[in-house]
């Protein structure tokens, strides 16, 4: 389960650089995961620094906390 979240990982990683942000949805429509995988990963990310999440209201927007190039 460790790899599947962290190759996950990588495929929101790559899709917000691509993107700039996206809610939940729009990540597991996306990438093509389940939601409960992109949640575990996201929280992976969220807790290395390497993405900002919003609240409810903004339907858990996701960017990348890393200057993009």
């Amino acid at each position: 389960m460790i790899t599947e979240i962290g190759i996950t990982a990588g495929d929101i990683w790559h899709y917000l650089d691509k993107h700039e942000s996206a809610t939940l949805d729009q990540l597991a429509k996306g990438t093509g995961k389940p939601k409960d995988l992109v949640l575990m990963s996201l929280g992976w990310l969220a807790r290395e620094g390497h993405v900002n999440l919003g609240d409810e209201k903004t339907g858990y927007l996701a960017r990348l906390s890393l200057p993009r190039n």
